[in-house]
């Protein structure tokens, strides 16, 4: 038999399945033919706060522990970067180094072990850092900062063997950066709709889950990035409709959030805590509809490809977007659901509550057959296993 190749996956925030976080890595690597993979991860668990319990597959290695966006969260980044290169160089010999952003010193510490170790060098593009930096206003592309990012981003672009992206307009921002069409490769988030077929009937769930009334859920992190102002915005604008709205996960501007809800005394908007990728199934099929939002970043119409969205769509429930442009046309032209301006949420939860349990069930049908055709994570291994065998020669 064919002796496994090895690669090394960087993600900083990667979890395993049983924990709450983000899953896109062990999905994909787990059905890699061929691989064996190790991800190394940090032990601290952004989601929960909590230190993970050592599990096959991971490399857990310490961090700077954060809960703002000030110097605590800059270092955790540098932590966890020092940390993953020499578990990285400690570990067996990879054939690939797997490095994953957003934050750009994951990436360096990939080239780095990949320099060291004689592998191959994958950088994985989640976020086009800095320039989203700039867009939400957190950086000016005069300062220092930003032109030391932007040398290290070039850096790594020119010194990757390959350039995985999730979305389509990243392509064309690393193209006009000057990278070379042939270097970079498209495979964007996705998910298995057997992933999602839930424990019990969808009555039980709801009643489990206290829903009572027409149910959208947002599933996913609560940072500035994610827009859940203009969230909260629209549900004191339907405060008259009998629909609630529920926030899962936890973030820095969770408790913002919470004390905003109090505050406008929004009895329709509930907030619940983490819950690790083996209980979505459960969760998504006991509400009505998935909440996709987005700040109102440019960038946004055609950089990004997020997880919800799909984890939406294979669980078979009708999509709400704010988020023009390509995750709009992706929900759109699949029949999943409805999108609206990033201003117009209200629109669209009024929208949802007129149409009928048929015709959103309908939707979440036509989604998820969509997934399941087109973007599963399966698919999504065998061309990500195609690319390894080429940088392998």
């Amino acid at each position: 038999m064919t002796e496994q190749r090895r690669v090394i996956v960087l993600n900083h925030f990667a979890v395993p399945r049983d924990q709450p976080g983000g899953t896109r890595h062990v999905e994909l690597f787990s059905q890699l033919r061929g691989w064996q993979y190790e991800i190394i991860a940090s032990r601290l668990n952004l989601s929960t706060g909590k230190r993970q319990a050592a599990q096959a597959g991971f490399v857990f290695v310490p961090v700077i522990p954060y809960r703002t966006n000030g110097t605590t969260r800059v270092l955790n980044w540098i932590s966890y970067a020092v940390m993953a290169t020499i578990a990285g160089l400690r570990t067996s010999r990879p054939d690939v180094v797997y490095a994953s952003s957003p934050h750009l010193l994951a990436g360096l510490a990939g080239w780095l072990i990949a320099r060291i170790r004689r592998a191959r060098f994958v950088l994985e593009i989640r976020d086009l850092w800095p320039r989203v930096l700039v867009d939400m206003g957190r950086l000016s592309e005069s300062s220092m900062l930003y032109r030391g990012l932007h040398a290290l981003e070039l850096f790594l672009y020119e010194r990757a063997d390959r350039i995985v992206v999730l979305a389509p307009g990243s392509r064309t921002a690393l193209e006009t950066l000057g990278v070379p069409a042939s270097k970079i490769e498209y495979i964007p988030n996705g998910a298995d709709t057997g992933d999602f077929v839930p424990s019990s009937d969808r009555s039980t769930l709801r009643n489990h889950y206290g829903f009572t009334r027409l149910t959208g859920i947002y599933a996913g992190a609560h940072g500035p990035a994610n827009g859940l102002d203009l969230l909260l915005d629209a549900a004191e604008q339907i405060a008259d409709l009998p629909l609630d709205i529920v926030l899962v996960g936890d973030g820095l501007t969770k408790a913002d959030l919470m004390g905003e809800r109090s505050r406008r005394n929004l009895t329709n908007v509930r907030f619940m805590d983490p819950v690790p990728k083996t209980e979505m199934p459960d969760l998504l099929a006991a509400a009505d509809f998935g909440l996709h939002v987005l700040a109102d970043v440019e960038l946004f119409r055609s950089s990004v490809s997020p997880n919800k969205i799909f984890d939406y769509m294979a669980a078979g429930i009708c999509v709400l977007t704010n988020c023009v442009g390509v995750v709009g046309d992706l929900v759109s032209t699949t029949g999943a659901g409805f999108v609206v301006g990033p201003q117009d949420l209200d629109s669209g939860l009024r929208a949802m509550h007129e149409t009928s349990s048929e015709a959103r069930m309908q939707y979440g049908e036509q989604g998820q057959m969509w997934i399941e055709r087109e973007q599963s994570r399966s698919a999504m291994a065998s061309r990500l296993g195609a690319i390894f065998e080429t940088v392998n020669g």
